[in-house]
């Protein structure tokens, strides 16, 4: 790990600790050239999933797309950034859990959508408005119509 500070390749790790309820572990490092602390992730490597895009397009599955996706929706509202990492966690797992190599992205989009109709309604509107491609007015007080009709 090259220090953000002297690019140098020699550290030691001062504390390990699991976050995001063990999918990552944060690492406290130490330079031993200039001795600056930094910060470190490691999380498991989701090797080979490719998204199957509604046209029949595949590209590979990228978590920070997903995350901003979801940030994208929660903008502006009461959600925290860790109720939306936990929120993105727990959809991929979900995902390495039910798919070996594929995923339609109808899929992904239907547990996002899941997710956020539990924590924000309003997010799950402006996400939904994109994923189900609202053209009219009318289109958004149907689904806002059919949230307060199935909570």
């Amino acid at each position: 790990m090259r220090c953000p500070n002297c690019s140098g390749q020699d550290d030691k790790v001062i504390d390990s600790r699991a976050s995001r309820e063990g999918a990552t572990i944060r690492r406290r490092r130490e330079c031993i050239t200039c001795g600056h602390r930094f910060t470190t992730y490691e999380e498991i490597e989701r090797e080979g999933l490719m998204v199957v895009k509604r046209d029949g397009r595949r590209e590979a599955f990228s978590r920070e797309k997903l995350v901003s996706g979801v940030k994208k929706a929660c903008q502006k509202r009461p959600v925290s950034q860790q109720v939306i990492e936990a929120l993105v966690e727990k959809i991929c797992v979900t995902l390495t859990d039910q798919y070996d190599s594929e995923v339609p992205a109808e899929e992904i989009g239907r547990l996002v959508m899941e997710g956020l109709r539990a924590t924000d309604p309003v997010a799950y509107v402006r996400f939904a408005s994109v994923y189900r491609r609202f053209q009219e007015a009318t289109d958004f007080v149907h689904e806002v119509k059919n949230l307060e009709a199935h909570p």
